[in-house]
């Protein structure tokens, strides 16, 4: 890889694989719609540490409305990252869903297609095109989501896959629940450890016995890259933390963290959530030699630190006490 185009660069996943990209000595064309999905500060903020890169080129736009030729220019590796993520807010806001998803990358795929070289197209796909499936969960089972976002996400896939031919060669990675820092405001961890560091009551889904197979950010950008230089194509590939965690001993590592005792409050089980995840890695393995490098409790702590940090920057901690 030599020049490659993320999109989605200024969200969570998007920018640390464009940080990671440019470390690598590679030249990252840079797309990002800020869009409201949430507070879209944060992804200004990113934004603008990119940009400041001189091997960085960053343009704002919606992939669904977008020219994306010009910007496809001397490009050999598309990271399709942009999208509208989120499984509860996806029963409310569907056709936000379709437009940032199924269109946008309909549109991608087909500036894609209209390349006269070899390029490479590697999809940002989400293990909520599983639904309640049994675990471990394998790239050949039936996919079933129970959301709109999973079902977005599916549509997405296809479209993707789809579009290999000799000239474009394609991969789908299903992430598994990410975190570490810069993780989205409306994703548990991060809700989790704030409400924590603040001596807010913590509002949990269910009884907490729900699991997940969390994904450290740093083990997902390592394996996206190894995905864009793969000899791989047209299939989808599981990328996970390699153990499964319940909210419950989630809770138990940010209590250790914090040194004192949580205050849990257990509410109802929430709309299209699962109640167990879990990735059969076998693929990535073979196909990527990617295994997970870093502990729940070593991920944890280091989106902890960088949530102290920011919480103190403004001054919260401070009126805590």
């Amino acid at each position: 890889m030599k020049r490659v185009l993320v999109t989605g660069a200024a969200g969570f996943i998007g920018s640390h694989l464009s940080h990671a990209l440019v470390e690598r000595g590679i030249e990252v064309v840079c797309i990002d719609d800020f869009t409201d999905s949430y507070d879209p500060t944060e992804k200004l903020i990113r934004a603008s540490r990119l940009a400041d890169l001189s091997s960085v080129e960053f343009v704002r736009g919606d992939l669904a409305s977008m020219d994306i030729h010009s910007h496809l220019k001397s490009v050999d590796t598309v990271f399709h990252l942009a999208g509208r993520a989120g499984v509860r807010s996806s029963f409310s806001s569907y056709p936000s869903y379709v437009h940032d998803n199924i269109v946008a990358t309909t549109q991608l795929v087909r500036a894609i297609t209209d390349v006269a070289r070899p390029i490479r197209l590697v999809y940002a796909s989400s293990s909520s095109v599983y639904g309640d499936a049994p675990r471990p969960f394998k790239e050949t089972m039936d996919t079933a989501p129970i959301s709109p976002y999973g079902k977005s996400k599916l549509a997405s896939e296809s479209l993707v896959l789809g579009a290999k031919s000799e000239k474009v060669s394609v991969v789908a990675l299903r992430y598994f629940t990410v975190y570490g820092p810069e993780q989205r405001p409306d994703m548990g961890i991060r809700k989790f450890i704030i409400q924590a560091l603040l001596n807010q009551e913590i509002e949990i889904y269910g009884d907490g016995r729900q699991s997940r197979d969390f994904t450290y950010v740093g083990d997902i950008v390592d394996a996206t890259i190894r995905a864009g230089m793969a000899d791989v194509s047209g299939i989808a590939i599981n990328i996970g933390g390699g153990s499964t965690v319940t909210l419950l001993e989630v809770m138990d590592v940010i209590a250790r963290l914090r040194g004192k005792e949580l205050r849990l409050h257990f509410g109802a089980f929430a709309q299209g959530d699962v109640m167990h995840t879990g990735a059969d890695l076998t693929r990535a393995k073979y196909y990527l030699d990617f295994c997970s490098g870093t502990s729940f409790s070593e991920g944890v702590a280091r989106e902890y630190a960088w949530l102290e940090k920011k919480l103190s920057d403004v001054g919260a901690l401070e009126v805590v006490g």
